[in-house]
């Protein structure tokens, strides 16, 4: 089954009620914003706007268009913070509504190699975190411009 883009919202749904994390970048099909800053600066999603569960539900055209809006945000994130790895991971069990979780992964995280939400592995390095963190502005800008014409 495939649907339009319709502005569907549902009620109590965490992503139709609220944005998500700090907008980034946004058009009528979908929004990019920034989540997890003190765990994981640089830590993406990638949300279709209306209320959808799974890829399937898209048409074909959209789902290439939003799976391009991801490797857009990865080719971003690995340009502009350098990481060891990105971590892709579109779940929904507990938010059913469409969305990817692009992930910025550093040796030196505090759950590398294990998925963020596994067990930590070492205590917090803040000083490289601070770096991360102060190149979140920059990030955003380059977000938006690699996006602009999506």
């Amino acid at each position: 089954m495939t649907v339009a883009t319709t502005g569907e919202r549902a009620p109590g749904c965490a992503l139709c009620e609220a944005d998500g994390g700090e907008p980034v970048w946004r058009n009528a099909k979908a929004r990019v914003v920034l989540v997890e800053h003190a765990r994981f600066p640089g830590f993406c999603r990638v949300i279709w706007n209306d209320h959808v569960a799974e890829q399937t539900d898209l048409s074909d055209a959209d789902r290439h268009w939003l799976m391009d809006v991801v490797s857009r945000v990865e080719r971003v994130l690995r340009a502009e913070l350098a990481p060891d790895k990105i971590n892709l991971a579109s779940f929904g069990n507990f938010v059913p509504h469409l969305h990817w979780h692009v992930i910025p992964r550093y040796r030196w995280d505090t759950h590398f190699p294990e998925a963020v939400w596994g067990p930590e592995q070492r205590a917090p390095d803040t000083a490289r975190m601070a770096e991360i963190t102060a190149r979140l502005p920059a990030l955003s800008y380059a977000l938006h411009a690699a996006l602009a014409n999506a």
